[in-house]
């Protein structure tokens, strides 16, 4: 049984649910969560937003066929591409030979959506994973399309291991303070059990939105479990200062969920054992 079936017995039942994605992510991971019987709060901590200028972008989309492979690490990223593509009338195809790595199973589906097959999904859903399933890459020259303020970890990596990369940002992540008195009737009328993140501007953002002069995060968040969608998120937690009390195993939404459901539950139901994969994302997502 897959981590998506895992949460059919309503393992989160009475339990409250904060996600902080932005509201055009949130749809899934809330469905998921209902469905293992939790209550969802929306407290969105970031937003994506397009470029404000995209001249660089669309000049590397004009010169995609020049490169050996084509590197996207989360949905927005495909989305914002897709959109630049239609907008200067062409499409996917205008890549040639260049060949296409993402960085897990929601980005390669976002990408199917829009006519174009990955030629690589990595074992493990972070930027490190591309970096290994690449390979010897010496010698390529590779576009990696990004959210502006991603990690340098892949481009580093690459770089170190001889290609020439050329980095363009595809779209711009807001990290969103949260409405005071929102967060304010979260935190005192209606704690939630727990709050999830799944990238680490989801992190940042919502300790942004944290009054100043108030208690120290540790102490605004005491009680409520952090549950994280994988270990560098989790790492952006402990930056801080917080600790997780969840990190999932399967770095994507559903395995998200899952590593919930084996909190709250003392029994939580079998599954198979996944890969140890974390989304950009988005899958990191930002």
């Amino acid at each position: 049984m897959g981590v998506s079936e895992s949460v059919t017995e309503r393992p989160l039942a009475g339990r409250h649910i904060a996600i902080t994605r932005p509201p055009e992510q949130a749809p899934e991971l809330a469905a998921l969560l209902e469905r293992a019987g939790a209550r969802v709060t929306l407290l969105s901590s970031i937003a994506i937003a397009p470029l404000d200028d995209t001249a660089a972008l669309d000049e590397a989309l004009r010169r995609m066929a020049a490169f050996d492979w084509i590197v996207l690490t989360s949905v927005n990223g495909v989305a914002a591409v897709s959109e630049r593509l239609a907008a200067l009338g062409l499409d996917w195809a205008a890549r040639g030979r260049a060949r296409i790595a993402v960085i897990g199973p929601a980005t390669a589906r976002t990408l199917q959506a829009q006519g174009a097959t990955p030629d690589l999904i990595p074992d493990e859903y972070v930027a490190e994973g591309i970096l290994e399933g690449l390979g010897a890459v010496a010698g390529t020259r590779i576009l990696l399309l990004r959210a502006d303020i991603a990690r340098r970890s892949l481009a580093e990596g690459l770089r170190a291991r001889g290609a020439a990369i050329e980095e363009v940002a595809a779209y711009h992540t807001v990290e969103r303070p949260v409405e005071a008195r929102t967060l304010r009737a979260l935190l005192e009328a209606d704690r939630p059990d727990a709050i999830t993140f799944t990238s680490s501007s989801t992190v940042r953002g919502l300790l942004k939105s944290l009054p100043t002069g108030g208690p120290l995060p540790h102490d605004a968040l005491a009680g409520i479990a952090l549950a994280c969608i994988g270990p560098i998120t989790a790492g952006t937690l402990r930056e801080h200062g917080l600790e997780p009390a969840v990190v999932a195993d399967e770095y994507t939404v559903p395995g998200l969920v899952y590593a919930l459901a084996g909190y709250f539950s003392p029994q939580p139901a079998p599954r198979e054992a996944g890969d140890r994969r974390e989304s950009d994302g988005k899958e990191r997502a930002p």
